[in-house]
């Protein structure tokens, strides 16, 4: 029951409440972004959705311009900007993907959303049932330490979530997330 309509009332519901004040947040933080340096504090990039639909997730710029359209685990320390730094490790950069969840694309918890070209992940999630809910801008592999350079572990997580969500699960999940309990950075120092 939770997974086929409390899960989607559940995010709608923690977006509606969080949207104003993430907008406030947001602002503040592009303007620190635009302070550091030219170039968008928006940041668009193709995403892998549910049920493999591709979609634009959006996040708070961290990493220099010219990062390319890379995963972290493949990007260097130094292309992280100087608030950039602070934006990932307070997890604020995610706040745009609010804009994510109301539009139907993510949930508060799920898989995190991959790239496209990240083939061998798409094929473990596709293999293990992963694309069956929406992806989160917080999920319980990130939770416990695995990134995208994990990609057989990564998506065994992520399918034995997507069998079966909990609300009990996502809000301990939110929460824990919220208190800065992941396990770090999949950028490389």
């Amino acid at each position: 029951m939770y997974k086929n309509g409390g899960k989607r009332a559940l995010d709608i519901v923690l977006a509606l409440l969080l949207a104003l004040p993430a907008l406030v947040l947001c602002l503040v933080c592009i303007v620190a972004i635009r302070l550091e340096g030219s170039g968008p504090a928006v940041f668009r990039q193709v995403r892998v959705g549910r049920n493999e639909r591709a979609f634009v997730l959006y996040k708070l710029r961290t990493m220099s311009r010219d990062t390319g359209d890379r995963a972290s685990h493949e990007v260097a320390a130094s292309q992280i900007t100087r608030s950039g730094k602070f934006l990932r490790r307070t997890k604020l950069d995610e706040l745009p993907q609010i804009f994510n969840v109301l539009r139907g694309d993510m949930s508060f918890v799920g898989p995190r959303p991959c790239l496209p070209s990240q083939t061998e992940l798409v094929a473990e999630r596709r293999r293990q049932g992963a694309f069956d809910v929406r992806p989160g801008i917080t999920g319980p592999a990130q939770l416990q330490g695995l990134d995208m350079s994990r990609p057989v572990e990564l998506a065994a997580v992520d399918g034995r979530y997507a069998l079966r969500p909990q609300l009990g699960q996502d809000l301990r999940h939110i929460i824990d997330t919220a208190l800065g309990r992941g396990r770090g950075d999949a950028v490389k120092p």
